[in-house]
């Protein structure tokens, strides 16, 4: 099996120069493609105005466009449709509608078309939930060097460190960019940034918009992208699969194929460059703080099209999401995504105690509660094992009633519905799944092995959150590897041409509408509590703590479930080219957790977010990144894709 610690030489600059070990292997040869100019230059463009939150205005596009860019350049698009399946071309294609995928749209769209594919509506991402802010050095008092230091130490000696040292450097204007597209933080009495401190770090550098920090950016780059004639958002667009070909070893990405949920139609959209942005795989988890469009489907879709893959079994857990079973009234639905509570709720000096009112950080780490996640996570975990309690208490209610209520409204807001005044009283909280450090490994412009796809956000593996991530550096690095992929892509735009019989190149993928309603129902029914069932399965075996044995024991029990659900499903006359939005989603998550799995066998030492009972110690030999290679896992449908190349196909 071709998952393991990195032993060779691995470049990861742009060009992506991939020299690992000898079993490092390509999937079998497919006809190359090369897509031929077609210019059409008497298109109009057709949309409607469809209306979503924050008084933000998106185009919906009903019909594809060409238009002539400031360059006086044609651009190169097209659509065609039948009854079956819709099929649009853009030089730009970006999954996800997050801070990355907006934020790379914005820039690109000087330069040619731009289509934003995103799986509910626009302003669905993990971004939205993002509470803290991001991290940048604009204090005088602070430096690159701090800021680069307090990475490498939460990361715990595995970040790349040329990739820090870009992040950390680039920061600051990225940061001074999103002002002035918009976006409105904080300032304190003297009219400057009010820069809050987080745990891990050792200076106050994080920007932010009270409690709301990702609601603001989402906010302020939606309404830029309105403002952009030459992006067009597709929403309740669920991304299915890359369309891929292989030339002379070499994978390269031609666009995705696309489910309208909404039409139940499928959508294919042909490309010359591709970017994902689709967030992580929170959902392999029953807590979560993720949205629930948050089930890996970036990741799987990218494995599946030979994609190397790096560091998945480091899932960061946040310490402290709302414990539903501590407010005084209890929700009466079940959350489907977990409530965060900000890391910035300790670092404005919130303490954690037991449900005894004993502080217990200090007895775990001398940075008490600003020790970084894994830490925190860890040392709550071994409380309630140890007191057989559901939650612990974080208390900030020590200070100023204003202070808490002007710098966590959201937050207060939110524990007030149920009955709890976070300025009296203290808050239950408990780990919930967050952030997805590992991912689609990615050079320092974004680049992938896979010619012609970028990824940018916590979908890619960039080497900045090492073996965890430091709190506010996601949205940083989202937006710096977001500008970073820019000029790559254009470059490789202007080398690509598109073929508008390019679409035909692969078969089509199937709706499940031959099938008769009860097993439609059947199916839907067995999925709902197949994803249960994986999810328990991930928590109590690959979790916080972890052990080989159950690890192991996670790895046959997902193998037998992914296996017992698949026979059901063509059982009942499902075909392997078949989609739903329900099954599609429940392949990407076996696919993740195997993933998540595999990796963490791969590591028999404790490094940062994975801590194993049978490895507890750091091993400097194994200070190296969990490579995994294309076709790595066993072969199963979730690691299939949906679409074939057709054999013998024009080049």
């Amino acid at each position: 099996m071709a998952i393991s610690l990195l032993d060779g030489s691995v470049s990861l600059r742009s060009g992506w120069n991939l020299n690992i070990k000898n079993d490092y292997r390509h999937c079998s040869g497919l006809s190359n493609l090369a897509f031929k100019t077609c210019i059409l230059t008497d298109a109009s463009r057709f949309c409607t105005i469809s209306r979503f939150g924050h008084g933000t205005t998106v185009r919906s596009v009903q019909t594809l466009f060409t238009r002539s860019t400031a360059a006086a350049r044609h651009t190169r698009i097209a659509c065609s449709q039948d009854s079956n399946c819709d099929t649009k071309f853009f030089d730009f294609i970006v999954v996800g509608s997050g801070v990355a995928g907006l934020r790379y749209a914005l820039e690109v769209s000087k330069y040619g078309s731009v289509a934003i594919i995103t799986k509910a509506e626009p302003q669905e991402s993990n971004t939205k939930y993002a509470q803290g802010g991001v991290s940048a050095v604009l204090c005088p008092s602070d430096s690159v060097e701090s800021h680069m230091q307090d990475t490498i130490i939460a990361g715990a000696y595995l970040c790349d460190e040329e990739t820090v040292r870009v992040v950390c450097t680039e920061g600051p204007d990225r940061v001074k960019e999103l002002i002035a597209i918009g976006a409105s933080f904080d300032h304190g009495d003297d009219g400057k940034l009010h820069l809050a401190r987080e745990g891990g770090h050792s200076h106050n550098r994080i920007v932010h918009a009270a409690d709301m920090t990702g609601r603001e950016i989402e906010r302020a780059l939606l309404k830029a992208v309105d403002d952009e004639p030459n992006i067009f958002l597709f929403g309740h667009h669920f991304a299915i699969d890359l369309l891929t070909s292989q030339d002379n070893g070499e994978s390269n990405c031609h666009g995705v194929d696309t489910l309208n949920t909404e039409t139940q139609q499928i959508v294919r959209f042909i490309s010359k460059v591709t970017l994902l942005a689709s967030g992580g795989a929170g959902h392999i988890y029953p807590t979560t703080t993720n949205p629930p469009v948050a089930t890996g489907d970036g990741v799987a879709m990218a494995h599946r099209a030979q994609a190397v893959i790096s560091n998945m079994e480091f899932v960061q857990f946040h310490p402290t999401a709302l414990a539903d079973e501590g407010l005084p009234i209890k929700p009466i639905h079940r959350r489907e995504n977990a409530f965060l509570i900000t890391e910035a709720v300790r670092g404005d000096g919130g303490i954690l105690y037991n449900q005894s009112m004993q502080r217990f950080m200090p007895l775990y780490d001398e940075r008490a509660e600003l020790a970084p996640r894994d830490v925190v996570a860890r040392s709550i975990d071994d409380q309630l094992k140890k007191r057989g309690e559901k939650y612990v208490l974080l208390d900030i209610s020590h200070k100023p009633r204003e202070q808490i209520l002007s710098h966590f409204p959201n937050i207060a807001a939110e524990c007030l519905r149920y009955g709890l005044d976070i300025t009296c009283s203290s808050i239950p909280v408990v780990p919930a799944a967050h952030y997805m450090c590992g991912g689609i490994r990615a050079g320092l412009h974004g680049e992938t092995n896979v010619k012609g796809l970028y990824v940018a956000g916590e979908v890619a593996c960039t080497g900045l959150h090492g073996a965890n991530r430091l709190a506010s550096n996601s949205l940083l690095e989202a937006l710096v590897f977001a500008r970073r992929a820019v000029q790559p892509s254009i470059d490789h735009m202007a080398r690509s041409n598109l073929d508008i019989h390019s679409s035909t190149l692969w078969t089509r993928p199937m709706l499940p509408s031959s099938l008769k309603g009860h097993a439609i129902q059947e199916i839907l029914f067995r999925t709902k509590a197949t994803r249960v069932e994986l999810q328990s399965i991930m928590w109590e075996f690959v979790g916080i703590v972890r052990s080989t044995s159950r690890l192991k024991n996670a790895e046959w029990k997902i193998g037998e479930l992914e296996a017992d659900w698949e026979d059901f499903l063509f059982r009942r006359g499902w075909k392997p080219t078949m989609v739903g939005l329900e099954a599609c989603e429940m392949k990407n998550l076996f696919c993740c957790a195997k993933l998540v799995v595999n990796s963490a066998l791969a590591r028999q030492e404790s490094r940062g977010l994975h801590f194993t009972e049978d490895f507890p110690f750091l091993e400097e030999s194994k200070r190296k990144p969990t490579i995994i290679f294309p076709a790595s896992l066993k072969l199963t449908w979730s690691s299939q894709q949906v679409q074939q190349l057709i054999a013998g196909s024009p080049r």
